[in-house]
Order: structure tokens, then C-alpha cells, then sequence
């Protein structure tokens, strides 16, 4: 369980909707349940793969959702015009920065080299504690094992403390995520 209410969650998830129905399925599905739960959802401001399926599912069940998006992306990532608001901003710094001053915590799902930047950048910012925000993996079909045998071996070799590790927190279903996030 968290230690406060979350009331605004930035979500990191992939532009494409990849190569498996689970993962466009499961952003939906984050999105409904987070709408249900009167939790803001706020990410990348487009309408396509599992960006788009994440803001509908929040959108369809009548939750707010937030986006931030760079200008030279909105014609690229296609925006989302009928978000409850859309900042647009310069750079993918200003998109990063704003996302996390408007969140409570975090959650990952599949996504590409964008979405690993976006993961390791918020987790570091945890380790130089410059926030205390939780930060959960969403770990859909086993897609981000790799990521946490990552992490275990930046431990195991001695280029992380132990404690890096506890930095961020892997959930493998939509439901015991939400459960985490209730309090």
C-alpha cells in the first residue's frame, strides 16, 4: 500500500501498440481501472498504440486525462484532441519535467527506447532523491523480466547498492497494481 492518496498517475507506455493484443488490451484496461478509481491519468498526449488505448480506456469510463506532448511530436504521435487538457511543450525535457510535477507516482508498461528513457530517468531521480514518488513496472506477458535482471545485475556487479532495487516496485497484472494503489 501507498502511504498517501494517489490522485495523478504518469503512465510510460509505448507509441506503438507492439506485437501482442495483451499490451494495447492492458493499457485500456490500466486506464478504465484508474478512471474507476478517480485517478488522473496523465502521459504522452498521443492517440496511437497503447498511448491512445491507455487515454480512450480513462476517457470511456469517464476519467480525466492529462497529456504532454512535444510540439514537433503532436503531428507525428498524432495528439489526442479530446483529452480533459493537453499542454504542449518545446522540448521531450519540458515533456518529462511537466509530466512529473503534475504525478503522484509512476507506472511503466511495454513500450520502446522512449519509454526505457523515460523508466530509468524517473528511477534515478528516486535514487538522488530528488522525490519519493512510487514508481511501479507494469510487467505485461513477462516484457519487462529483462529490465529487472538489469537492474539485479547493476546490484550483483557492484555498479548499484542493494538498495536500487527497491527503487521502483514490478507488478505482472493490472489488478494488483490498482490494489497498490487504493488505500
Amino acid at each position: 500500500m501507498t502511504e498517501t492518496r494517489i490522485e495523478r498517475v504518469t503512465i510510460f507506455c509505448g507509441s506503438s501498440a507492439g506485437d501482442n493484443k495483451i499490451f494495447r488490451q492492458s493499457a485500456s484496461d490500466l486506464g478504465r481501472r484508474l478512471a474507476l478509481e478517480k485517478i488522473t491519468v496523465i502521459y504522452g498526449g498521443g492517440r496511437t498504440g497503447m498511448m491512445g488505448a491507455l487515454a480512450d480506456g480513462a476517457l470511456e469510463a469517464n476519467g480525466k486525462v492529462i497529456g504532454v506532448i512535444p510540439r514537433f511530436l503532436l503531428k507525428k504521435e498524432l495528439g489526442h484532441q479530446t483529452l480533459t487538457e493537453l499542454y504542449t511543450v518545446e522540448t521531450m525535457h519540458e515533456r518529462k519535467t511537466k509530466m512529473f510535477e503534475l504525478s503522484d507516482a509512476f507506472i511503466t508498461m511495454p513500450g520502446g527506447i522512449g519509454t526505457l528513457e523515460e523508466t530509468f530517468e524517473i528511477i534515478t531521480w528516486r535514487q538522488l532523491q530528488r522525490h519519493n514518488k512510487p514508481i511501479f513496472v507494469l510487467n505485461i506477458g513477462n516484457y519487462w523480466k529483462n529490465f529487472d535482471r538489469l537492474m539485479a545485475d547493476t546490484v550483483r556487479h557492484k555498479f548499484s547498492k542493494p538498495g536500487a532495487l527497491q527503487l521502483y516496485k514490478t507488478f505482472d497484472e493490472v489488478d494488483s497494481l490498482i490494489n497498490e494503489l487504493r488505500i
